[in-house]
This record gives C-alpha cells, sequence and structure tokens, in this order.
C-alpha cells in the first residue's frame, strides 16, 4: 500500500469498496454462497484494493474471479503481502 494515498487514491479505493459492498448487499444473497475460496472472491477484493490500491488489488481481484469456477478445487487464497514495508 501505499504510504501516503493521494486523496484521488483515496477516492478510488472508496468507490471500489463501495461497488463491492453494492454487490455484497444485494446480489450475493439472491444467489447465494458460491465462492470456492476463503475468504471469498468480494472480500478479497477489499483486502486486496486496500493493501496494494486499485491498480495492484484490481489485477489481484480480477485473477481470483477467474480462477473461482465449478473445476476449481478453491481453498484459502490469501492477499499476498505488499512488497512495500509498512510500519
Amino acid at each position: 500500500m501505499e504510504k501516503n494515498p493521494t486523496s484521488v487514491q483515496k477516492l478510488a479505493r472508496k468507490f471500489c469498496y463501495s461497488l463491492v459492498r453494492l454487490y455484497q448487499l444485494t446480489l450475493s444473497p439472491l444467489l447465494g454462497p458460491r465462492c470456492r475460496f476463503h475468504p471469498t472472491c468480494s472480500n478479497y477484493a477489499i483486502l486486496a484494493i486496500n493493501r496494494h490500491g486499485v491498480r495492484i488489488g484490481g489485477w489481484l481481484t480480477v485473477k481470483r474471479v477467474i480462477k473461482c469456477h465449478p473445476f476449481s478445487s478453491g481453498g484459502y487464497d490469501p492477499v499476498p503481502k505488499s512488497k512495500n514495508k509498512e510500519k
């Protein structure tokens, strides 16, 4: 995660977080539990974007969602740690 995200980066994170929360509160209850991973793909998205920012976190989320299909065994798949040293 960037040490001091700019206001544009903060706004982008809030926007992405809002989209994921909208999905979690509206579509996810209708579709039922489908994710084969822990944390769920939507929770993974929030964690990845918070940890890595919108660009990298978004890319990690896309790769994760592509892996989540009926032929996947799923399981524990955590968000990778940030390469930047966080204090």
